[in-house]
């Protein structure tokens, strides 16, 4: 019960504020030994609703422990204006690229067609002669079809049984990064 107490004690006489960002948010550290070690617990405490997206970068740094020194407000000053200059420039670059395609789209001739534009599928088809009906191409076509997929079938099956995860071959087609995972 003593070092419950003391826990609680201490953490509001051990604590040492370091800092305030602009929204009003506080920053504390402390200091405890723990199994002999000296660590540095670092946390927050918000001004008036809880809102973790309101911490600015350098805070989460420093409460994250990327930084070993709190941010200043100098620094944090030097940021902020940094921020705004990148604000501006990007602002007047929009306005220059709507500017420019202003200009453009006053010079050049755009056409409209609501047709979409896509392959010609039937002058792709005619380049492989396919049969007309009643032609004998296409009998022999459909008993050679019934061959050729019982013949796929049986290998597909020899396949699957002697298939497996390990990797076989002696290494002479091996091509560097070609390699997929089984599926």
């Amino acid at each position: 019960m003593s070092k419950l107490f003391q826990r609680v004690a201490g953490f509001f006489t051990n604590r040492t504020m370091v800092g305030m960002d602009k929204a009003g948010n506080r920053y504390f550290a402390k200091k405890d030994e723990v199994d002999g070690i000296m660590k540095e617990k670092r946390w927050v405490v918000f001004k008036g609703e809880e809102d973790p997206t309101s911490i600015p970068v350098e805070w989460i740094c420093w409460l994250n422990g990327q930084r070993k020194r709190a941010p200043t407000p100098e620094e944090l000053m030097d940021l902020e204006a940094r921020r705004e200059r990148v604000r501006q420039n990007v602002a007047l670059l929009k306005k220059e690229e709507e500017e420019r395609k202003a200009r453009e789209g006053s010079t050049h001739k755009v056409i409209n067609t609501d047709k979409v534009g896509g392959p010609d599928l039937k002058s792709f088809i005619r380049q492989f002669g396919v049969p007309s009906e009643g032609d004998e191409n296409q009998e022999e076509s459909v008993s050679m079809e019934g061959v050729r997929n019982s013949q796929e079938k049986e290998a597909k099956k020899a396949k699957q049984d002697h298939e497996s995860s390990e990797p076989t071959g002696s290494g002479q087609t091996f091509r560097p990064g070609t390699w997929q995972p089984p599926t």
